[in-house]
């Protein structure tokens, strides 16, 4: 595998530069777009069970066929990453909408009462206030929205276009195991640094719940 690795390090950077695009652009977008539709499935409750029901559906949809699917509908090519970016935004959004509405709704009512007591508007007290109690369970959400990602970027390869899930098939065409080993070896890597990275932004953006934590082991 360490031969490999050094006679195919181009092709190797070249699939995880790759994947890491098509995996974490997704992210950015979803995180975009979800929180203004978790917020409305929060602010108007009539449409909380319709959103829930509308990203179970979506989230539902299996991948290949939604990659195979979305050129037909974009106009885009069949070997586009456009394919890939915008199936997994969809996945994206179809997670993140859920448990953004999840975590405002879990906020404590006598929290949002004071803050609208002490003269917060409702954008200022969404921003100020409801968000960041809601973000340990946002950023669960995203974690599990990450590392999901990160492993169906790999199916894009059947249709072509697919990070490191091009070694893979290049391995399966060529009976070679050495790709199929590395790029497995490297999508766990990745997905694990990806969560840890979000598990230590949690910690620093909710220190509250590392005391609270504390609080409980001690009782």
């Amino acid at each position: 595998m360490i031969n490999y690795l050094s006679n195919n390090s181009d092709t190797v950077l070249s699939a995880l530069r790759q994947h890491l695009y098509l995996a974490l652009l997704p992210i950015l977008i979803g995180i975009v777009v979800s929180v203004p539709i978790g917020y409305l499935g929060v602010r108007f409750p009539w449409l909380y069970h319709p959103l829930v029901n509308t990203c179970g559906v979506l989230y539902s949809i299996p991948s290949l066929a939604l990659f195979v699917f979305l050129p037909v509908v974009l106009g885009t090519k069949i070997l586009s990453p456009i394919n890939i970016v915008v199936a997994l935004s969809i996945y994206t959004v179809a997670l993140l909408a859920r448990t953004v509405a999840d975590g405002l709704r879990a906020v404590d009512r006598t929290i949002v009462q004071s803050a609208t007591a002490m003269g917060y508007r409702r954008f200022r007290r969404l921003v100020d206030v409801e968000l960041p109690v809601a973000l340990p369970v946002i950023l669960a959400g995203l974690r599990v929205a990450t590392v999901s990602n990160i492993s169906l970027v790999s199916v894009g390869a059947l249709i072509g276009v697919g990070g490191l899930g091009q070694l893979f098939t290049r391995g399966f065409q060529l009976f070679y195991l050495e790709p199929i080993l590395v790029g497995i070896i490297l999508s766990v890597l990745v997905a694990g640094l990806a969560d840890l990275a979000i598990v230590l932004v949690q910690r620093a953006v909710t220190p509250w719940t590392r005391y609270q934590h504390g609080n409980g082991g001690a009782a």
